[in-house]
């Protein structure tokens, strides 16, 4: 089975069981919603256990998370640094034009029918989503995801189309 990140547990929060989690996450709403399941991985990326959503709130930067079951400092704090992933099963459907991060990573880039690379991770400064492009010989392209950027983006044919503005490319 497949597991996709949703954030890392960092410390924990108070004395009644709640973590902090740094989210990686567009959907921290859903992915951490009373009742959702989660799986936990350990520092080496090993499963540990499935866990249910008791309770969530935001603080500052981070998600509060509190697991069912789980009601101490001493019940959680073994698992600072922890990984939470969500099984591939429960990911939902996304509207047209929206993608998880795991199929982007790893597509073709072409501007016409050149190939620039391939998407290697997705950044997030601030308003749009940066994708880090790996280039043969060059160094990685930083693409912003706009729409006079990114034309197209082809799943099934492993494929994304895109324009190279005038400044995007500093080695031409």
């Amino acid at each position: 089975m497949n597991y996709f990140n949703v954030g890392k547990i960092v410390n924990t929060q108070g004395l009644q069981g709640e973590v902090r989690v740094l989210s990686v996450t567009d959907f921290a709403e859903e992915r951490f919603k009373k009742g959702s399941r989660l799986a936990l991985f350990d520092k080496k990326d090993q499963f540990v256990t499935s866990l249910e959503i008791a309770s969530h709130r935001k603080h500052k930067n981070f998600d509060i998370v509190k697991f069912k079951g789980l009601y101490h400092i001493n019940e959680v704090e073994k698992y600072k640094e922890f990984t939470l992933k969500i099984a591939e099963e429960d990911l939902t459907e996304l509207a047209d034009g929206e993608f998880y991060y795991h199929e982007i990573i790893g597509l073709d880039v072409y501007e016409g029918e050149d190939l620039i690379g391939q998407v290697k991770e997705i950044l997030q400064p601030g308003a749009n989503d940066v994708w880090v492009v790996k280039r043969k010989g060059k160094r990685d392209l930083l693409l912003p995801y706009i729409p006079p950027v990114v034309l197209n983006v082809d799943i099934p044919n492993h494929r994304v189309d895109v324009e190279l503005l005038e400044g995007l490319d500093d080695e031409d």
